[in-house]
């Protein structure tokens, strides 16, 4: 569930012209998500039908942050050319970038998942059989999301603006908290409902619910404020954000340019002088 954010300077959210204004549409859509995620789990209280309404509600708001991942992950990988061999000058790269909003996404399909089998039973009446499996996708999916945040939030920063790591903290931490709740809740509504005979709404208990809420605020504040992340790192200079570490920066900007990267020419250019044969400076080395 959780967005991915970023001080990287090679995020690219769409075509040069309309960078900036696909990364406002894809924070504004996270935060669009997380209340209708909040409004959809205080339907909850309601009677019967508006509890169903609230469910179909709570998957519109896990779709859209499931697309807001996916989004995220296209615009991270097309920041570099989409050439996965980086990973391997900046380690971070492929932990954050590129693992995060899998997982965040990931996540939110299982909670999708869940919600929909639970809709679907109390829709169609029928004994499916797959309450546990139900329970369990509720547990999974926070779980990953707090993998995720984890993830996210060990991210070490050396050239960003300090500005710009304090609001990236004001970010990480409601999300981690928020990922940290949902999977409490998730725990503790199986746990109650053990040996249970309940069948669809039924099976998820007030405890849930509030816990969801509470959540959904962290995740609403952690949103507020990553769009106002947004609209500071566009105002800034390119300069002063993230750079990828261990020459990956240099290597794709020479790759984008169409040359040589200097790194990779220089380590060729010693192989060759190791493997090319030095007659005079063998002559010189083997006299006495």
């Amino acid at each position: 569930m959780v967005k991915l954010a970023t001080a990287r300077e090679i995020r690219m959210y769409g075509p040069r012209r309309a960078k900036n204004q696909w990364e406002y549409i894809n924070a504004g859509l996270y935060l669009f998500a997380t209340v209708i995620l909040v409004g959809g789990l205080a339907a909850q209280f309601s009677e019967a039908g508006d509890s169903k309404s609230g469910l179909v509600v709570i998957l519109i708001a896990l779709g859209i942050l499931t697309f807001v991942n996916l989004h995220d992950l296209t615009a991270h990988m097309a920041g570099i050319d989409y050439r996965c061999s980086l990973m391997e000058y900046d380690l971070q790269l492929a932990l954050v970038e590129f693992a995060v909003p899998s997982v965040h996404a990931l996540g939110s399909i299982l909670n999708f998942v869940g919600i929909g089998l639970l809709l679907l039973q109390e829709e169609k009446h029928y004994d499916f059989g797959f309450e546990q499996h139900a329970l369990n996708l509720l547990i999974a999916g926070p779980a990953l999301w707090v993998l995720g945040s984890m993830h996210d939030l060990c991210q070490y920063y050396e050239r960003a603006d300090g500005h710009v790591q304090i609001l990236q903290k004001g970010v990480q931490i409601p999300f981690l908290l928020g990922s940290l709740l949902f999977l409490v809740g998730g725990i503790l509504n199986t746990h109650s409902h053990f040996g249970s005979t309940q069948r669809g709404l039924k099976l998820l208990s007030k405890t849930w619910v509030w816990m969801g809420i509470a959540a959904g605020l962290l995740f609403f504040i952690g949103g507020f404020i990553n769009v106002i992340k947004v609209f500071k790192m566009q105002q800034m200079d390119g300069g002063r954000l993230e750079k990828l570490r261990g020459g990956a920066q240099e290597w794709l900007s020479r790759a984008r340019e169409g040359q040589v990267p200097l790194i990779l020419e220089e380590q060729r250019r010693r192989r060759i002088q190791a493997e090319e044969p030095t007659p005079y400076k063998d002559v010189l080395l083997s006299r006495p």
